[in-house]
């Protein structure tokens, strides 16, 4: 079985390049609205999301999206929050898959990450990002370390890990979200319906 993390910043701090997409009061809800349709399509495909998040109490909504919440105990950096919610994780399965997916992928296709955890096969893998650079999911092998190594140039840094590339496709589960091109680009793949309905509010002529 596989769960997955999914790292959360406070939603009114994160996604800094892409303000301007929506007018600025509305930015801490296209944060959410991101994350809320990742986690609409990934929570069809595996057994539990666990959201690691800096301020739980502004990521409550989510829980309506399949995930739980945890707070990641004021963790110093993205790769220290998804070893805590490993822990968490191993804690009531040792013997799961256990994923890290970004919380960026507003036009995901439940069907494309099943095909991407099928091509893992219960090893430990990961999905380049859509530029070859960055990684929206990280795989662990069944029972195995996660063994984050998320930044700058983290596919490179995941290959030398030893985490094997998944060469599926998906352009959904690739294509994360960080500025407004990449937004347009999500957009063009066809966003889910938090995201569509929120662009269509309160989008910046």
């Amino acid at each position: 079985m596989v769960d997955l993390l999914v790292p959360m910043k406070p939603p009114y701090l994160g996604k800094s390049r892409l303000r301007g997409a929506v007018d600025e009061a509305a930015h801490a809800d296209l944060v959410l609205a991101l994350a809320a349709d990742t986690l609409a399509a990934a929570s069809t495909v595996v057994r539990r999301i666990l959201v690691v998040a800096t301020d739980p109490s502004a990521v409550t909504r989510l829980r309506g999206f399949g995930a739980e919440i945890a707070d990641d105990a004021g963790a110093p950096d993205l790769n220290s929050a998804l070893r805590r919610g490993e822990a968490l994780l191993r804690a009531a399965d040792p013997d799961a898959v256990i994923g890290a997916l970004q919380a960026d992928l507003p036009a995901l296709r439940a069907g494309e990450l099943a095909a991407a955890l099928a091509e893992a096969a219960g090893r430990r893998a990961f999905v380049a990002d859509s530029e070859g650079t960055g990684t929206t999911l990280l795989l662990s092998a069944a029972g195995g370390p996660l063994d984050p190594r998320f930044g700058t140039g983290s596919a490179a840094a995941h290959a030398s890990s030893g985490a094997i590339a998944v060469t599926v496709t998906a352009p959904s589960l690739r294509r994360d979200v960080d500025t407004p091109a990449d937004l347009a680009e999500a957009e063009e793949l066809g966003l889910g319906e938090q995201t569509a309905g929120l662009l269509w509010e309160r989008r910046v002529a």
